[in-house]
């Protein structure tokens, strides 16, 4: 009985960690507006199952080169529910540095701690199986946010085709914006594209050009 229940115990382990993604992966993505290319976007992921830590860099393309680079960071447990933030830190060019922090023993929810950094690779650590409610700093306030699964979908980007995962946000109103974000789920559900379509139509897309992993 005793092997048995060790047997379930690593079996369990095993499953986990193989639909985590890999320790170490790096993400480029490309953000257009309306078409025309505005950013491009690195973000890079390290963990070892315990702990992890997110970095991104936001560098803008041809007027935008010369606000500088942007860029935010993400550090915290890896928990069996998705990533437990301990700290957030957001840095832009001509703005005081926004920060975020956690008690990391509190037992709040982990999708009720989240950052703007951390919301997506949760789900990918935690793969949704239905509706999906985050609250989400970024370092001024908190924001509350429903996302509903609409299925899967193939979607093509630079960085490939994939059997991807949909979610679309909850709108509240009328007035409120459209977001849309597809989680690769034959690449352990990378985050490949999000869509914002604002109240006028302007149509906002960050799309994976490249994806590494080690």
């Amino acid at each position: 009985m005793r092997n048995s229940c060790l047997t379930l115990v690593l079996s369990f382990a095993c499953a986990v960690a193989a639909a985590a993604p890999p320790q170490r992966v790096e993400i480029g993505y490309e953000i257009a507006r309306q078409g025309s290319v505005l950013a491009e976007v690195n973000q890079r992921l390290e963990h070892d199952g315990r702990s992890y830590r997110l970095s991104e860099t936001w560098k803008g393309k041809g007027v935008l080169a010369l606000r500088g680079e942007a860029t935010r960071m993400s550090q915290g447990a890896v928990a069996a529910d998705g990533l437990r933030p301990a700290k957030f830190e957001d840095k832009r060019p001509g703005r005081d540095t926004r920060q975020a922090e956690w008690v990391p023993s509190a037992k709040t929810a982990t999708l009720l701690r989240q950052d703007q950094l951390s919301f997506m690779w949760s789900l990918a650590f935690a793969p949704p199986r239905g509706t999906v409610t985050a609250s989400v700093a970024d370092g001024k306030r908190v924001t509350s946010y429903t996302y509903d699964m609409a299925g899967r979908e193939r979607v093509r980007t630079p960085a490939g085709e994939f059997d991807a995962l949909k979610l679309v946000k909850r709108r509240d109103s009328p007035e409120d914006k459209t977001t849309e974000i597809w989680l690769a789920a034959d690449r352990q559900y990378l985050p490949v594209r999000i869509l914002i379509v604002e109240k006028d139509g302007t149509r906002i897309d960050q799309v994976a050009v490249k994806i590494s992993a080690q």
